[in-house]
């Protein structure tokens, strides 16, 4: 059966406002028909999430040569030579001291290989995702982070380099993730300015996720109209009880 994003998408469009569509990424080992092969070139795994904006597509482990750390990180079959220049580019990290010998062995690195990653918009994408990716700014990770600590029970911990490590961070354990990016990848996917940083939410749980932000999205608008007119009232001289707060969020719901 294919998979229907459509009531996800339009939820989420109505509750936060998301700098880029909503980006669904399936492991398979059998690509269904339809689904167009990825032609073109990108120096790095994460330049897929951009191009997975505006089509549905299939990547192969090659198309992934350029980028030794995606590669790493989404266990993809890979080559000697590649992993030659793999264990080079570490070393260049190594003598920067951005990634440490020490440091390898606490990346999260996807658990089951598979032959192809499929990318494409959660609207439109036909497989169900194991993983979707939202980019999201400061008041809607608030929005996020409120979400997460409601389906999984505790506070979400944002990962740094490198970024595509919050795709296998979010498949492996099953719950959410965020990242901040890294160094490199605002040079591949335009939309990871300074403001934006991105959420992963495992496709088990993304209903439980899409239910939970709507819920908060709501009962955060109607709280930060409370706000500010509580706020106002104290500015004027008023001194209204809790009681009375209480009741004016209550005749809001």
């Amino acid at each position: 059966m294919t998979f229907n994003a459509s009531p996800i998408v339009r939820t989420l469009a109505d509750s936060i406002r998301l700098s880029l569509p909503p980006i669904a990424i399936c492991f398979t080992d059998k690509v269904p028909s339809g689904i167009k092969n990825w032609t073109g070139q990108a120096l790095a795994s994460c330049r897929f999430w951009q191009e997975a904006a505006t089509e549905v597509f299939a990547t192969s482990p090659s198309d992934h040569d350029l980028c030794a750390i995606g590669t790493f990180t989404h266990n993809l079959e890979t080559t000697e030579e590649h992993d030659t220049g793999g264990r080079d580019g570490l070393r260049v990290f190594a003598d920067l001291s951005y990634v440490r010998e020490q440091d390898i062995a606490s990346i999260p690195v996807l658990e089951v290989r598979s032959t192809h990653v499929v990318y494409g918009p959660l609207a439109t994408i036909p497989l169900t995702p194991d993983v979707v990716l939202l980019f999201v700014k400061a008041d809607q990770m608030l929005l996020l982070s409120e979400a997460f600590q409601q389906v999984e029970g505790s506070l979400p911990q944002a990962t740094g380099r490198p970024a595509c490590t919050i795709v296998p961070q979010a498949i492996n354990t099953g719950r959410a993730a965020l990242s901040l990016g890294c160094g490199g990848s605002p040079s591949y996917v335009d939309v990871l300015t300074d403001e934006v940083a991105i959420w992963a939410i495992p496709g088990s749980k993304l209903d439980l996720y899409v239910e939970s932000i709507a819920t908060l999205s709501k009962a955060n608008a109607i709280l930060a109209t409370f706000h500010q007119m509580a706020r106002k009232d104290v500015e004027d001289g008023k001194n209204p009880t809790i009681k009375e707060s209480s009741a004016a969020i209550a005749r809001w719901k």
